[in-house]
C-alpha cells in the first residue's frame, strides 16, 4: 500500500487525499517511512500469555472440593464456609476462588439435600 500512496503523490496527488481514498490516516504512511517496512500485526502474540504465578494447583483445587463436600459444610455456601474455616485458623483460598472452583466443577447449584423449587400455576378462578 505504501507504494500506491508514493505513486499517487509522485503523480501530483496530495497525501491526505490519497490516504482518504485508501481509508488510511495521514499518519500511517509517515509511520511506515520512519519505521522502514510495514510490520506484521503484533496482536497475534498477545493471546499467548504466561500462566499466573499464583494459579491454584490441582491439589489445591481438590482440597477445596473435599472441604466443601464434607458433611458439616455440605449445606453451606462458600460465603459461610470461608469464615467458618477462618474461625478454625485455616485459610485455603478466598471466597471468590471457592465460588470459581465450585462453578468449574459443576457444584455451584443449590447445595444440600433440599429439593429443587417447583413452579406451580395458580388455580383458575
Amino acid at each position: 500500500m505504501s507504494a500506491l500512496i508514493d505513486d499517487a503523490c509522485a503523480a501530483g496527488a496530495r497525501l491526505q487525499q490519497a490516504c482518504a481514498l485508501l481509508g488510511l490516516s495521514v499518519r500511517t504512511p509517515q509511520r511506515w517511512r520512519t519505521e522502514g517496512a510495514v510490520k506484521a500485526d503484533g496482536r497475534a502474540q498477545a493471546g499467548q500469555r504466561r500462566e499466573p504465578a499464583n494459579r491454584l494447583t490441582k491439589a489445591e483445587r481438590q482440597e477445596i472440593l473435599e472441604v466443601v463436600n464434607r458433611p458439616e459444610y455440605a449445606r453451606m455456601p462458600p460465603s459461610q464456609i470461608v469464615p467458618a474455616l477462618a474461625d478454625q485458623g485455616r485459610y485455603i483460598a478466598s471466597e471468590s476462588t471457592f465460588y470459581r472452583v465450585l462453578r468449574e466443577a459443576g457444584q455451584l447449584t443449590p447445595r444440600g439435600k433440599s429439593k429443587a423449587p417447583t413452579h406451580r400455576r395458580p388455580d383458575p378462578l
